[in-house]
């Protein structure tokens, strides 16, 4: 059985009565924009048809049921299926999906998106993410999930980043902790995906605790972290 989190007590405005909640900047977030962000081993392109070929290439080096168990979507039967499907998804707002290219590879090896986005709250979450085996729990990976973290929290500045994921998938919950998001609990039978119930898992990072956070990234992602082997000499753990 997993452990529960400690019982959150929430902040309150010293004073008052009953107890209501500290003010914060009210001020609505910019919507994120359709750009490409590069970083030092992987770039990130808004998404669009010519990506599907390299899309359908790198979804077939994993067994479907593996590779698409936990998204909401998938898998394809056929290139054209998966063109039809990213039609639609390269045009939404919300998610707003980016391809990743590695520059290791040179080819188009996966996606990730901003998503819940809620501009008058400060809110954002980063989800829909997918990548390729070859891509998996590499430098580039980490980077680029990095890349649209920093881009919310940083550039666009707001208040509260989420990731959420199926409590059954732990490769999801393991890089949760490894970013440094704080579990928040378990919404059950929170959603029902592909036929199946799908309990939610809830992290997040919060503006106050996103500087070591991001520290804590960028030196793991620094050039001297890594040996002539392309190989780590420290592992990325955040308490």
């Amino acid at each position: 059985m997993r452990d529960n989190p400690p019982p959150h007590t929430p902040p309150s405005e010293p004073g008052t009565e009953p107890p209501v909640g500290p003010r914060v900047d009210p001020t609505p977030r910019p919507l994120p924009a359709r750009i490409p962000h590069k970083g030092r081993s992987v770039d990130l392109e808004p998404l669009h048809l010519r990506h599907v070929a390299d899309l359908w290439t790198a979804a077939q080096t994993q067994k479907a049921e593996e590779s698409w168990a936990y998204m909401g979507y998938g898998p394809f039967t056929d290139e054209a299926a998966m063109r039809s499907f990213v039609a639609g998804f390269a045009t939404a707002h919300d998610p707003m999906v980016w391809a990743v290219r590695p520059h290791r590879t040179g080819t188009v090896d996966g996606w990730l998106s901003l998503m819940e986005i809620h501009p008058a709250h400060a809110h954002i979450e980063i989800g829909n993410i997918w990548f390729s085996p070859r891509m998996q729990r590499t430098r580039a990976a980490t980077e680029a999930m990095h890349l649209l973290m920093r881009h919310a929290m940083d550039d666009l500045g707001y208040r509260r980043l989420t990731w959420k994921c199926n409590a059954l998938n732990e490769p999801s919950r393991r890089a949760a902790g490894r970013l440094g998001f704080v579990f928040e609990g378990t919404l059950r039978a929170h959603l029902v995906i592909k036929g199946r119930r799908r309990d939610t898992d809830w992290f997040s990072i919060l503006e106050d605790e996103w500087p070591s956070r991001r520290a804590a990234i960028e030196a793991w992602l620094d050039d001297a972290n890594w040996d002539p082997q392309g190989r780590p000499k420290a592992s990325l753990t955040q308490s």
